[in-house]
Formats: structure tokens, sequence, C-alpha cells
């Protein structure tokens, strides 16, 4: 059986593929990396409650603190909520980084990186790859709180270039700490276990800082513990950068951080990867 070569176009470029017997360039680590962010955004599209972490949460949160500490703390909701809306775009964000580590570890359950290790492509681009996708479920939570503090009557004086960034600074935080969570979702064993350690990391983190009230009104001993958290660094920053009056200093601070964590936990993190695979 013969094929009309002038079918069309698309069979003959079937034709001279099938012909082709030499072998295509290597995927260089970029390109493999962005394949990999793609693919978990493929698998957001197919299981949308994955987002529910990024939608619930940050809704929940703004919602429930706003109205209730608000009176007793600030005298009003709206009050309070010029003050908080910030903690909670910092503390919606970071809580979400616990399942970078637990969607990796399903996936090595399933065997799902084994498959990968077969692949002629750069070895950490599955890392980094979901990494890079994960970026966009802590935007879209960052966006969330923002919006629904905007209805609910926050105002912030920095205006749009201060919002975003507030939101650059709380998500390249957050990357760098979901190293740390990749790291956990390679050495523990199932999911339930990475939840169980993140909720022991994060919650003295976010709720041991400056994000509901004021570190001034704490006994010494605890105020001294929330000075040197670097969460109450960062939602000193971000609050600064939507009231606008962020300084370098401030910035510079924070960036140094997530630097300061992301060079320690990703050579870990990629040697225990290298060992498992």
């Amino acid at each position: 059986m013969s094929l009309d070569t002038n079918s069309s176009p698309t069979t003959t470029r079937l034709i001279a593929l099938i012909g082709d017997t030499s072998t295509p360039a290597r995927a260089g680590g970029l390109a493999a990396s962005r394949v990999f962010a793609l693919r978990a955004l493929w698998k957001i599209r197919r299981v949308p409650e994955q987002l529910s972490d990024v939608i619930a949460v940050p809704i929940i949160f703004t919602l429930l603190f706003t109205y209730l500490f608000g009176g007793a703390l600030a005298g009003s909701p709206h009050h309070y909520l010029q003050y908080l809306l910030p903690g909670t775009l910092t503390m919606a964000v970071l809580l979400a980084t616990m399942y970078t580590g637990v969607n990796l570890n399903a996936d090595l359950d399933k065997g799902v990186y084994d498959r990968f290790r077969t692949l002629p492509i750069w070895r950490p681009a599955p890392i980094v790859g979901a990494l890079l996708g994960d970026t966009l479920r802590y935007t879209l939570a960052a966006a969330l709180v923002i919006g629904l503090g905007l209805a609910l009557g926050y105002r912030p004086h920095g205006g749009v270039s201060g919002c975003v960034l507030a939101v650059v600074l709380v998500v390249v935080f957050a990357v760098a700490l979901s190293w740390v969570f990749t790291l956990l979702g390679l050495l523990l064993r199932t999911p339930s276990a990475i939840m169980n350690v993140a909720f022991v990391v994060l919650f003295p983190l976010t709720l041991a800082s400056n994000t509901f009230v004021d570190p001034a009104t704490m006994p010494g001993w605890l105020r001294t513990l929330v000075d040197i958290n670097p969460v109450s660094h960062l939602v000193s920053t971000v609050r600064a950068a939507m009231a606008g009056s962020a300084t370098i200093g401030q910035v510079s601070t924070v960036l140094l951080t997530a630097v300061v964590v992301a060079s320690v936990f990703a050579p870990l993190t990629m040697r225990a990867y290298y060992r498992k695979h």
C-alpha cells in the first residue's frame, strides 16, 4: 500500500520524519524543566481539586481572622484588616509549599519518577520543573488574598507596584522554602507524614511571628523568638511594600534569606534525589 505524498502537508512531514534516521538533539536543562513545569499545570487542569489549598485556605484565613479577631484586637474588622492582610498573604502562600513535597511523594509512590529516569534529559529537570510550576499556585494564592482584601476594604498605599513587590517577595521566599518540603518528599514514606512534619514546622513559624499581632504586646522571651523568626522579617517587608515604605535593606534581607535557604536545601535535595534514582 503506497502513501500519497501529495495528499497533505501533514502527511508529507510524517513521511519525512519516519524516514529520518538522525538522532534528535538532547533537550537542554531549561527546556526540560519548562516541560515538567507545564506537566504540573496540566495535572492541575485534570485534577482541579489540587487547587483547594490555594483557594480555600486564603479565603478562610482572611475572612476568619478579620471578623473573628478584628473587633477585639483593633476595635473594628476594617482597621484590623489593614494590619492583617499582608500577614495572611504570607501565611497562605507559605502553607501551600508543603504540597510540593506531598505531590512529589505521591508521584514517587506511583513510579512516575522511575520513568523519568529513563529519559535522556537533565536529571534535575523533574524537580526543578515541579518547583517552577508551583510558582503559579503561590501566585494564585497571593492574588486571591489581595483580591479578597480589596473587596473587604483593604487599601494598599503602595498601589499596584507595592502589591506586585509584595507578591514577588512572598513567592521567591516560598520557592526557597519549597526545597525543604521537596527534600522531605524524598525522605519520608507517605504524604501524610510530610503533612504532619510540615504543620509542625510551618505553624510555629507563621504563628510565632508578627503575622497577627504587634510583637510589642508579647512577653520578652517570646518577642525575642519573634524578632529572629525569618517569617517575621518577611511579613514586615511585605507589609512595608504594600504600604509603599519598603526599604532596600528590608527587601535585601528577605532575598538573602531565600538564597541561604535554597543554597542549603537544594543541594541536599538533589543528593537525596540522585541516591533514590
